[in-house]
């Protein structure tokens, strides 16, 4: 099983993948430079030194015939053309929020909705940050009542597998009901 995770920058993509994959992950992160100075938007995220420049890979075995193939999207507008490769023949993708920087999470739920990619949206509870319930945040997204919302911290292993699992079930609800 394919799965992606994305999201805007900054907003906990490459920890997801880290945190519940069985094998060391692939990364392509490189340091941020002075040359993106003008490009990337560290608003919200002054801290962040480096920034994934094509994709992050990780593998859950479920058993052995079940395998699941997590691939984290680049979050940066201008490494966005990487999107469409990574969604061939995936079958669901979480879409990351930060709730203090709601908006960078548009694009990727504009992506998913035009494809017909089955997702959800796992809001990533920063310390700090305003915790809103899933309506309010549903809302405030204009999702589809059947678009599931989650809480999560994606530092936390089981608060991440969490959030897989409920898109698995919200895959095989769409299926179903195609």
């Amino acid at each position: 099983m394919k799965l992606l995770i994305a999201g805007g920058f900054g907003v906990g993509k490459t920890t997801m993948v880290s945190t519940v994959s069985e094998i060391p992950p692939l990364r392509t992160e490189e340091s941020l430079t002075e040359l993106g100075a003008g490009i990337d938007d560290l608003t919200g995220v002054e801290g962040k030194t480096t920034t994934t420049v094509a994709l992050d890979f990780g593998r859950i075995t479920i058993n052995p015939q079940v395998v699941m193939y997590l691939f984290g999207t680049p979050g940066q507008d201008r490494f966005w053309f990487m999107w469409k490769e990574l969604s061939l023949g995936a079958l669901g993708a979480v879409v990351l929020a930060d709730t203090r920087r709601l908006e960078d999470c548009f694009g990727a739920v504009d992506f998913f909705e035009s494809r017909k990619i089955p997702f959800l949206v796992g809001v990533n509870c920063f310390a700090g940050a305003d915790v809103y319930d899933e309506d309010e945040v549903r809302g405030a997204l204009d999702l589809d009542p059947h678009v599931p919302v989650q809480l999560c911290d994606v530092r936390d292993r089981d608060s991440a597998k969490t959030v897989l699992v409920r898109l698995l079930e919200h895959v095989m609800t769409a299926a179903m009901s195609m």
